[in-house]
């Protein structure tokens, strides 16, 4: 496997802009080498790729970016696993319990929406027959 990805490695493999991977850098969860002519030229590492794998997936969770970089950077770390597990347990519930409120309001909106339906139809029937009669 490659050990070092260049900007449009990492927008190709994971179908992104080269701006999208820049605005990873610039919130802290990548942190490319810099080469070339005035350090222009970014190499990216194993660990960059990485870590953007890991913020996609979590970006695919709902979680936000902050909430991302706080749960790789743990990951960084060599220190035991179980306080890792257990801040990124409360997250995911926390996650979970937004999901399940916006869940909530969605079925609510939704029975609204078919309430107005119904009655449309019936004023809608309504006016055809009067129509219809007259």
């Amino acid at each position: 496997m490659q050990t070092t990805f260049t900007i449009s490695d990492l927008a190709n493999e994971f179908d992104l802009t080269t701006r999208a991977i820049r605005f990873y850098e610039d919130m802290g969860l990548l942190q490319p080498q810099r080469e070339g002519p005035g350090g222009r030229n970014r190499v990216y590492s194993a660990r960059d790729r990485t870590r953007l794998k890991l913020t996609l997936r979590a970006k695919r969770l709902g979680l936000s970016l902050s909430e991302a970089k706080e749960i790789i950077e743990m990951y960084d770390s060599p220190r035991d696993t179980g306080p890792q597990l257990r801040k990124f347990l409360l997250i995911l519930a926390d996650h979970r319990r937004q999901l399940d409120e916006q869940m909530a309001d969605l079925v609510a909106n939704l029975d609204e929406v078919k309430v107005h339906e119904k009655e449309a139809r019936a004023l809608l029937a309504k006016l055809d027959k009067a129509g219809k009669a007259g």
